[in-house]
């Protein structure tokens, strides 16, 4: 499955904000793009950066969820994964649980007041009270944990492969199974997810793309190409991968980052091809 070499445009908006001032940028830059597929059938996306928004670049982000005014984080690496608590605007870790050694941190969803927490593969989640940030209780699934997202009436989990998992949120059983596809072609290493407008978003690991999901069939809608956010990062040895969706549905926010990224990126879509 390799690839023909597309181009994106990112559009800046006039203003921007980092670390809280604004900047005036009204140009349009081009990148080159994430090689898509050859016989990609859905659309690409275009994105516009709406805001730009300090982030702990110590931070291996593996899952990134919104919840009234702030980010709630999950962080990997072993000996270093953690739950966190986040100002968007500042940065600022409101509050950090540290998981032991033995656990890798992996994605977050927020259900009834609860936290869930994945971890990569002691088949293990934690569950927290959202209010208080404190682990309540643990939960097992078969298998390696990598994304986690909910419509507010189903969980969907995903492993590192095409396929997503549909679980019950109360008795976290697989209910279905999903084989995420374009056209003919599986879709492999599905990592974090986000649910956005009845859609799954989901992260592709090592690369710098979204992908927006039907939950029903697994079909891909569209791609989202984010490489040209790497011209906005610092030039610093330590970024690693894109990784982390967060959606405020209220406002209709998408918050991006990466692992090991200084930034959280705001963004729209603006157009497709």
């Amino acid at each position: 499955m390799r690839m023909n070499l597309l181009r994106i445009i990112l559009l800046l908006p006039v203003f921007f904000f980092c670390f809280g001032s604004a900047l005036a940028a009204d140009k349009v830059q081009e990148w080159p793009s994430y090689a898509l597929p050859e016989k990609t059938k859905p659309p690409i996306s275009v994105i516009k950066v709406i805001n730009i928004f300090p982030h702990d670049p110590d931070a291996f982000t593996q899952g990134l969820v919104y919840h009234k005014g702030y980010l709630y984080e999950s962080t990997g690496r072993y000996e270093k994964s953690s739950l966190r608590k986040v100002d968007i605007k500042t940065g600022k870790i409101i509050k950090i649980i540290k998981l032991a050694p033995e656990y890798f941190g992996e994605g977050i969803t927020i259900f009834d007041n609860k936290i869930y927490q994945l971890t990569w593969m002691n088949e293990a989640g934690f569950i927290y009270d959202l209010k208080k940030i404190k682990k309540i209780n643990k939960f097992s699934y078969s298998g390696e944990g990598w994304g986690i997202t909910t419509d507010n009436k189903n969980f969907y989990m995903s492993n590192g492969t095409s396929v997503i998992s549909c679980l019950d949120p109360i008795t976290l059983k697989v209910i279905r199974k999903i084989n995420v596809h374009d056209g003919q072609l599986p879709v492999i290493n599905i990592n974090e997810l986000e649910f956005i407008k009845g859609e799954i978003w989901a992260n592709v690991f090592m690369e710098d793309i979204i992908v927006r999901i039907s939950p029903l069939t697994g079909k891909v809608l569209s791609w989202v190409d984010l490489s040209g956010l790497y011209s906005l990062l610092p030039d610093a040895t330590g970024i690693d991968v894109l990784n982390g969706i967060a959606y405020d549905k209220i406002n209709d926010k998408i918050y991006v980052t990466g692992k090991y990224w200084p930034y959280i990126f705001e963004i729209k879509l603006a157009r497709h091809y």
